[in-house]
This record gives structure tokens, sequence and C-alpha cells, in this order.
């Protein structure tokens, strides 16, 4: 039995994903040191109260969100990365691409403080430093997770497949 070989689109999407997952993992977790480095022990304001920088550290999720339930957050994480993971290979649309690797890059970036920051593995604290009015204290990976959460609620609104159609179809044609 033979393997298939990629397609160059196919190799190009993929190579697409880890470009962008790894830019937005960088961008996660260089923020977050800069952050800790440079952040005294208040906020600072950057655009009066509409913008400010505000270092810190979260054991759950957005609205303070299952504080106590840290491992099962991670366990989740790992979950859904490995999903992602095991189908992006099959993903050639651009959108979708794009929205997979967003959500990648945001959770390896959330997982990764879980994981290595203290109280301990699966228990870590995210660092948090972007405060806006009314809304939790944030970072880059949030962000990168809900303009992915954007992106694949317009996708499947538009119809957009993230496969091609060949694989959609399931006659394997």
């Amino acid at each position: 039995m033979q393997a298939k070989r990629r397609t160059p689109l196919e190799v190009a999407s993929r190579k697409r994903f880890a470009l962008l997952a790894f830019v937005v993992f960088l961008l996660d977790d260089s923020s977050k040191a800069l952050a800790i480095a440079l952040l005294p022990d208040h906020p600072i304001n950057v655009v009066g109260s509409l913008l400010r920088l505000d270092l810190r550290f979260n054991s759950g999720a957005a609205f303070s969100f299952a504080t106590d339930k840290t491992v099962f957050l991670s366990a989740f994480a790992v979950v859904v990365a490995g999903v992602i993971l095991i189908y992006i290979p099959r993903v050639s649309q651009k959108g979708w691409v794009f929205a997979l690797a967003l959500l990648f890059g945001g959770i390896a970036g959330n997982l990764a403080d879980r994981i290595f920051r203290a109280p301990g593995f699966l228990r870590g604290q995210v660092v948090d430093w972007i405060e806006i009015p009314h809304w939790p204290t944030f970072n880059v990976a949030d962000t990168s997770i809900v303009i992915a959460a954007i992106m694949t609620m317009y996708l499947a609104a538009r119809n957009i497949k993230p496969t091609p159609p060949e694989l959609n179809s399931g006659s394997g044609e």
C-alpha cells in the first residue's frame, strides 16, 4: 500500500498553519514575559480608562469561570489541540487554515502557562495583562482564540467548507 502524495496546496496549507500558529504562540509568550518584567503592581492607563495594562494571574477561564477546575481546562485544551492537529491535514481552504492556526496558537499559549507556571503542572495560572472596561483582563492568546471563533462562525454561516469538494462529497471521485 502506497502512501498518498501530498499536493502543493496541502503542503502550503500545513506550512501556513504551522507558521501562523507559531507566530501567535511567540507573540503571546513574549508579550507575557514583557508584562511580567515591566508592568508594575498597579494598572497603567494607556488610553484613559478605555485601555489599561494590568498584570493578573488567572487560574480559571474568562469571567472567573471554573477557577477551581484548572486541570479540567488544561485537559480540555490538550484534547482540542489534538483534534486540530489530527484534522488540519485535511483542511485546505485558506480561511479555515487561518482560523484553526489562530485557535491552535492561542490554545498553545495559554496551555504553556497552565503547564509551566505556578502552582504546577496543568494547574498553572495564565498571565493576563490587557484590560478594557466591562471585560475580563486578557492576553494575546485569548484575542487569537476569540478571532478564530468569529472566523469559524463567519465561514460556517457562509457555508465555506474547510476541505476540498472531493473530500466533502465522500464519493472519493
